[in-house]
C-alpha cells in the first residue's frame, strides 16, 4: 500500500513521534493509522503523544561558526529547568553542528540531516522529549555566509547574534554582533526599513502631531522630526553604539572603514504567546482530582 505525505503528517499528530517512525510504522501496518499508533506506543516512539499541543517557549539559541558560515539555532523546551539539562544542552550544541556541516536552514529538512549516532534530528527530538518529559522542538534555523568576517555573541544562551561585516577586524565583528544582541535593531540602514512599518509609523506621528492643533506646516515638521529619531531608534547603524554611546554604530563602522552586510538576531521565546499558570489554581486542581480518584 502506498503511503502518503498526509497520512504521515496526521499520525505525527496523533502520536507526536518523528516523520520518519511515523511512516515505518504506516507501512509496517499497512495503512492502518490505529495499528501504527499503538504500535509506535509499544516502541516508547510516542511517549510525546500528550506534549504535541504544549507550548515549548524556553530553551536555548546556539550559534555554531566555520570560516565565512555561521548558523543560529533555536530549540526549544517546556521549561526553563530542562533547558539547563545537560542532556538537552548537549543535544542543542549537537544539533547546530549538523546543521552548519549540512547547510540545511529548513527546520522541516530536519529529517535529512544525520547526528553523529546516525539518527536524524527529528528522530533525535523525539527521542530527547520522550526522556526529559517535555516537548521538545527546533524551532528555527538562520544562516550567514559572507566573504568578510563573521561576528557571533550569545547572552546566556537566550539571546544569540550573527553579522556579516566588510572590512574592519574579529573584534569589531563580535562587538557589532553583541550590539545587536542588546539593541534589537530591525535592520541594518534606514533604506532596509519595511515601507508598511514606516507607513505605520507616519500615520500615527501624524495623528497624534494633528492633535496638538498646530498648524499644517508645524505638524509637518513634528512628523519629520519624530521620524526621524524613529528611524535611527531602529536601525543598527543609527543607534547609539552599546559599548560607548556617544557615537553611533554607523560611525563606528565608518572609523573601521567597513561595512555591515547582513545580521540575524534570535531571543528564545519571541512571538511564541506563552501560558500563563496560576500555581494556586493547578494545586487545588490536582488535589480536587485526587479526591475523585
Amino acid at each position: 500500500m502506498s503511503i502518503s505525505a498526509s497520512m504521515v503528517k496526521e499520525l505525527r499528530e496523533r502520536t507526536g513521534a518523528g516523520m520518519m517512525d511515523c511512516k515505518n510504522a504506516l507501512v509496517e501496518a499497512n495503512g492502518d493509522a490505529d495499528v501504527a499508533a499503538e504500535n509506535l506506543r509499544k516502541a516508547g516512539q510516542a511517549k510525546a503523544d500528550k506534549r504535541s499541543s504544549r507550548i515549548a517557549a524556553e530553551g536555548r539559541v546556539v550559534i555554531e561558526a566555520d570560516g565565512n558560515r555561521a548558523v543560529v539555532v533555536e530549540i526549544n523546551s517546556e521549561t526553563d529547568f530542562v533547558a539547563k539539562d545537560e542532556n538537552f544542552v548537549e543535544f542543542t550544541e549537537t544539533v547546530a553542528a549538523a546543521v552548519l556541516n549540512s547547510g540545511v536552514t529548513d527546520v522541516s529538512s530536519l529529517a535529512d540531516v544525520n547526528l553523529a549516532d546516525g539518527r536524524n534530528i527529528e528522530a533525535a527530538c523525539t527521542d530527547l522529549a520522550a526522556k526529559l518529559g517535555e516537548k521538545i522542538s527546533v524551532r528555527r534555523i538562520a544562516e550567514i555566509t559572507c566573504d568578510g568576517l563573521i561576528g557571533a555573541y550569545t547572552h546566556g544562551a537566550r539571546i544569540g547574534a550573527i553579522v556579516a561585516v566588510d572590512g574592519g577586524d574579529e573584534v569589531l565583528a563580535r562587538d557589532i554582533a553583541m550590539h545587536v544582541a542588546a539593541s534589537n535593531p530591525t535592520c541594518i540602514d534606514e533604506a532596509g526599513v519595511p515601507a508598511d512599518v514606516l507607513e505605520r509609523e507616519y500615520r500615527i506621528l501624524t495623528e497624534q502631531a494633528e492633535s496638538s492643533g498646530k498648524p499644517a506646516e508645524i505638524v509637518e515638521k513634528m512628523v519629520t522630526g519624530r521620524i526621524a529619531k524613529f528611524l535611527k531608534e531602529i536601525t543598527l547603524l543609527g543607534q547609539p553604539f552599546v559599548k560607548d554611546p556617544d557615537i553611533t554604530v554607523g560611525k563606528l563602522v565608518k572609523s573601521a572603514d567597513a561595512s555591515v552586510k547582513a545580521f540575524v538576531r534570535f531571543e528564545v521565546g519571541e512571538g511564541i504567546e506563552k501560558k500563563q499558570e496560576n500555581f494556586a489554581d493547578e494545586v487545588m486542581k490536582k488535589i480536587e482530582d485526587a479526591k475523585k480518584g
